[in-house]
């Protein structure tokens, strides 16, 4: 019922397309496990071997820190629809800042979000897909609005004073990597 591959066929490609959630999951050798659930449109499938996703501002930050020791990423798609499968990306991933080269290239492939945080750009080295037969159907009804609503009312100024509070540092204690410039009233390196 598994099936290896080393990259991301069209059938692939076109199944991700459809996708309105993925997981991430990120660990170091001695951090939690971080399983993260993502939507909001925030994926892209660059080529069959690189996928890159819009990471939006949250409560937390674990994937960014578990990066900094250990560039090791699992994304993970579901079919809730349709026919039945799993399919799971492999790879080593960096997270692009708003201050590093290569962010304005990158950025571009998304709408513009004010909550924008890091985009993760994934090298993937192995693909996996499984049956999926004990997934359950859900119906997509619509996305969220809350976060982007929340992004928007809160600023800029305000999002990097949130970042400097909540998203410096991972569950586990661990640098996120977060360095806030572009805002001389918020400024800061960690």
């Amino acid at each position: 019922m598994g099936r290896r591959y080393a990259e991301i066929a069209d059938p692939l490609k076109e199944f991700i397309a459809q996708q309105k959630i993925f997981f991430v999951g990120t660990a170091t050798d001695n951090s939690r496990v971080n399983i993260s659930p993502k939507g909001m449109d925030s994926l892209r499938v660059l080529d069959a071997n690189r996928v890159i996703w819009l990471n939006v501002t949250g409560s937390g930050n674990e994937t960014a820190a578990h990066l900094q020791t250990h560039p090791r990423m699992t994304l993970m798609f579901a079919a809730f629809e349709g026919a039945p499968m799993i399919l799971r990306l492999y790879g080593t991933a960096r997270a692009i800042h708003k201050h590093d080269s290569g962010w304005a290239e990158l950025y571009a492939h998304f709408p513009d979000n004010v909550g924008a945080r890091q985009i993760f750009d994934l090298s993937v080295d192995l693909v996996q897909t499984s049956c999926g037969m004990a997934v359950p159907f859900f119906e997509y009804v619509e996305e969220r609005e809350q976060l982007n609503q929340w992004a928007v009312k809160k600023g800029e100024a305000a999002i990097h004073e949130y970042w400097k509070e909540k998203n410096q540092l991972s569950l586990d204690g661990e640098p996120t990597g977060m360095v806030i410039v572009g805002n001389p009233i918020t400024d800061f390196t960690p």
